[in-house]
């Protein structure tokens, strides 16, 4: 690493940051509205950028190009399959969520069942983003920069001291760059740092293959076809250990559900758009790109299998070794940056999440109802240090997981995912709704999901997911049956802006679906992957 590549990483988030802050002047972040939720400010392209690199953190990058080294394109299915889940969240949810207008997801569980399904659901997506997301956010993205930059060289300390410095940098930063600016200078600091993410990504297996094929794209590519064809298959086994190709329809499509139509930190910043139009413009072109997102999160550890080989004994170290393998000295310093911001949006997104939960859900329901705005947005700054410094102390812990990144946050997130997705589908679509039932089912599906990781360690977590859902579903409509406790008028319209939709979300999502359909038709024993094509 050299004094150009550090001057250049320190330029450009330097004038991201300020590009951000001038953008996002304008909101006043001194009351709620405005720190949590943007001023409702946000069109569809900054939404489409900040949930993309919300979404998009080196937990991922690392994680799912670790899983695929290991197991092929069957990984992509994180990626690709959730563009459909995401058309859902654009043509079925937003327009729900806009006329009912919350704020959070655990507000309209209050709307259809009660205030202690409501505190129980945001105290579950606390719990999950401090102990889970917001560690790996921050272990994985020290992991690339230690990788890449070689921290632990250049100062001479351990590799895990040189983690734990980087984590401690980066939360910082991040918990400095929220409290600044709330939810508003995230966001358009994400528009930047999403093109550039885009660029940087895909540039990598572009070296890769013309590296592969001794100065040739094509002539790469071909030889991934030539010699590992089973890692081009985007089918996995019945007893896969990454994702079984029965689940595609089942758990797969659930958790998908679950994490872009119910996952406050995602749902959050559609919630921001200016309405409900912008806001599914937005979630569409998230959809766009997840499509080929597996181009950068999943084929370059196809990549990395083909031109490394057995030098990676992690992985996790998988996609790190390949960058510091193809990227030119010139460009780490850009790369760099392109990783922070990655990691600071992953962080900010989620940390703004949780402050906004806590401070909506418990500050201003149950400890100080009369809390003025101003009030709700000051305890939201405490709460932000308070759990940046959590999350900073916990991230060096995530290496004891052995099974990989990404598995950590996926499996974490199902001792809560199925029952919420239920709860939020039964009431878009059940009159008579039962607060009993949501306990219930809340309660015995942790009690059974916690069962499954003892008694059934052989199958895997996304098999228990799809009987899980059908189990919880009965469960709940038997309460709604028999004893149901509320009755809701699907006519009301609470909404806070102009919510007249999209006129052309029905083209895009149908095309959307099409391309996923096709993409796997592709990467499939009768595509490439079967030497057909």
């Amino acid at each position: 690493m050299n004094m150009f590549s550090i001057i250049t990483f320190i330029l450009v988030v330097i004038a991201v940051g300020l590009y951000a802050y001038l953008r996002s002047r304008k909101i006043n972040t001194k009351n709620a509205d405005g720190y949590f939720m943007g001023g409702r400010s946000l069109t569809g392209f900054t939404i489409a950028s900040t949930i993309i690199m919300t979404n998009l953190s080196t937990e991922q990058i690392v994680g799912q190009n670790g899983q695929s080294y290991v197991a092929g394109m069957e990984v992509m299915a994180w990626e690709v399959t959730a563009a459909i889940a995401i058309v859902l969240l654009a043509l079925v949810f937003l327009p729900r969520y806009f006329r009912y207008g919350v704020d959070t997801i655990s507000d309209f569980i209050e709307m259809r069942f009660d205030s202690f399904t409501k505190r129980l659901v945001s105290l579950l997506f606390i719990f999950t983003y401090v102990v889970s997301f917001l560690p790996v956010v921050l272990y994985s993205g020290a992991l690339v920069f230690n990788k890449i930059f070689d921290i632990s060289g250049l100062l001479n300390i351990s590799n895990m001291t040189a983690i734990v410095l980087i984590s401690t940098v980066i939360g910082i930063i991040g918990i400095l760059y929220l409290f600044i600016g709330g939810l508003s200078l995230s966001a358009h600091s994400d528009s930047i740092y999403g093109i550039g993410l885009a660029v940087a990504g895909l540039a990598i297996p572009v070296l890769g293959l013309v590296l592969l094929g001794d100065g040739h794209l094509l002539q790469g590519f071909d030889k991934i076809i030539q010699d590992t064809p089973e890692k081009l298959n985007s089918l996995g086994a019945i007893d896969s250990d990454i994702v079984p190709w029965p689940t595609l329809f089942f758990g797969m499509f659930f958790n998908n559900l679950f994490f872009w139509c119910t996952n406050q930190m995602i749902v959050q910043k559609a919630l921001a758009g200016k309405n409900l139009k912008e806001a599914q413009k937005g979630t569409l072109y998230v959809g766009v790109f997840k499509i080929f997102s597996g181009l950068f999160l999943v084929f370059p550890g196809v990549l990395a299998f083909n031109l490394l080989g057995s030098k990676i004994k992690n992985p996790d170290n998988a996609y790190p070794l390949l960058v510091s393998e193809l990227l030119p000295q010139w460009g780490y310093g850009l790369f760099g940056a392109v990783i922070f911001g990655a990691i600071l949006s992953s962080f900010v997104g989620s940390l703004n999440s949780t402050a906004t939960l806590f401070s909506l859900d418990f500050y201003k329901s149950v400890i100080n109802k009369n809390a003025s705005n101003k009030q709700v947005s000051r305890v939201g700054r405490l709460v932000t240090i308070l759990v940046g410094i959590i999350v900073v102390i916990i991230a060096p812990m995530i290496s004891l997981f052995p099974q990989g990144l990404y598995a950590v946050v996926q499996e974490f997130n199902g001792v809560y995912n199925m029952p919420l997705l239920i709860l939020v589908l039964v009431g878009f679509f059940v009159k008579r709704t039962s607060s009993l039932g949501a306990k219930v089912m809340f309660i015995s599906h942790i009690i059974m999901y916690a069962l499954s990781k003892v008694l059934l360690t052989d199958i895997h977590y996304l098999y228990v997911l799809s009987l899980l859902f059908f189990i919880d579903l009965i469960i709940i409509s038997i309460f709604n049956k028999y004893k149901p406790s509320n009755e809701f008028d699907f006519n009301v319209n609470y909404a806070k802006v102009d919510i007249t939709p999209w006129k052309y979300r029905y083209i895009l999502g149908g095309i959307i679906v099409l391309i996923v359909i096709l993409s796997y038709l592709f990467f499939s024993p009768i595509g490439i992957a079967g030497g057909i094509l």
